[in-house]
């Protein structure tokens, strides 16, 4: 049995996994979506102080508490940043990293310093008092029943989880895969990543013919994709 810790992308929530929940279930896997402080039904704790080190301590202990060991860490899009450093804070719980359409920082990397510069201007742009960042649009392909379920959902995104550095320690990361969303938007912010990931050695790469949010327009497809790459 697998255990699967999801840990959703900006504005989002464990609700927008919700798809997913049944179907590996049904298949005799675990999967945790914990939501991120601010976020979703956790928004009541939203503060100019939740930063990019509030994500990852939440996530350390879900899964200390738990008592989760050999952990399959799944990061969605902003997500990326968080399961980064959460492995390197726990490297001997995680036995394997997936990255979904999602940022895969280096030591001294933030959100900000990943993203093309006109896309970080944009951002600084509409940060409301100073630290509340309102959310994206969603894909252009999210079903109208989908879009009416997540946008009262989401939330504005505390601005220093955008802006702080990520430092990692000397742990080697473990096994780590890339599945890339084809269906992109007008800008490809993953695509960097997605082509990282085909280059070095270390990583799986898949791709899954979906926009950038598939557990909630490819949910079938991409529970094959995590089964799969979570192994026997």
């Amino acid at each position: 049995m697998a255990t699967f810790v999801v840990v959703h992308g900006a504005w989002g929530g464990g609700f927008a996994w919700r798809k997913l929940r049944a179907p590996i279930a049904a298949r005799g896997h675990e999967l945790l979506t914990p939501t991120l402080t601010g976020l979703g039904e956790r928004t009541h704790l939203a503060s100019p102080a939740v930063d990019l080190a509030t994500h990852v301590q939440d996530v350390v202990g879900v899964i200390e508490t738990e008592d989760l060991r050999e952990v399959v860490l799944v990061g969605h899009s902003y997500g990326g940043m968080v399961v980064t450093g959460v492995a390197g804070r726990l490297p001997d719980r995680i036995g394997r990293l997936i990255y979904l359409d999602a940022l895969v920082p280096r030591d001294g990397d933030s959100v900000l310093t990943l993203l093309p510069a006109d896309v970080a201007k944009d951002i600084h742009s509409r940060v409301v008092d100073g630290w509340r960042l309102p959310p994206n649009p969603l894909p252009a392909d999210t079903p109208a029943e989908d879009v009416a379920w997540l946008v009262p959902r989401r939330a504005a995104q505390p601005f220093a989880t955008f802006t702080q550095s990520l430092h990692l320690g000397p742990a080697q990361p473990p096994p780590r895969a890339y599945i890339y969303c084809r269906r992109s938007g007008p800008v490809d912010v993953f695509r960097p990543f997605a082509e990282r990931a085909r280059r070095e050695p270390g990583w799986s790469y898949r791709e899954i013919d979906a926009s950038h949010s598939p557990h909630i327009t490819a949910p079938a497809a991409l529970t094959e994709l995590l089964l799969e790459l979570a192994g026997p």
